[in-house]
């Protein structure tokens, strides 16, 4: 009886994994209509596809390159000096960014090599955003958890 119960458990697991799709974003843009056609829009479309299909899709972010700017807090930071149209959409650009958060259970992942290269500390990035040692260990890691790769 116990061999069945393991059984139909370990099925069960299987079954769960098989209605599970996971990518994860290969973040390096620094283009803002890029940013908001492939990660704002792009990622909401993703999910409800899948959620059409009875499927979850699991999304992960591995934010580095150009795209550091798109998720720092404050709009003093001299990484936005210069961004014009960042700072004008700032305020609503991160309201959509946390939804997605809160929405799709997105995980943004920051390189923390290129956050000193950058001058940002932890403070100076949404709390939703974790960080991991560089990109390349981040994609790495979740290409070896079974994420699709796609590059933005």
């Amino acid at each position: 009886m116990r061999i069945f119960i393991i059984l139909l458990m370990f099925l069960g697991m299987l079954q769960a994994d098989a209605n599970t799709a996971k990518v994860v974003f290969d973040l390096t843009t620094s283009d803002l209509q890029v940013f908001e056609k492939k990660v704002l829009k792009g990622i909401s479309y993703h999910k409800e596809h899948y959620q059409g299909t009875f499927k979850d899709l699991e999304v992960a972010v591995i934010i580095h390159g150009g795209a550091y700017k798109f998720f720092v807090k404050e709009t003093k930071h001299p990484l936005l000096k210069k961004e014009k149209a960042l700072l004008e959409a700032h305020g609503t650009l991160s309201k959509r960014i946390a939804s997605m958060v809160e929405t799709y259970d997105v995980k943004f992942l920051m390189c923390k090599s290129g956050m000193k290269t950058k001058k940002l500390d932890k403070k100076d990035i949404y709390d939703f955003v974790d960080t991991v040692p560089n990109a390349a260990i981040g994609l790495i890691d979740k290409q070896n958890e079974g994420f699709a790769y796609i590059p933005i």
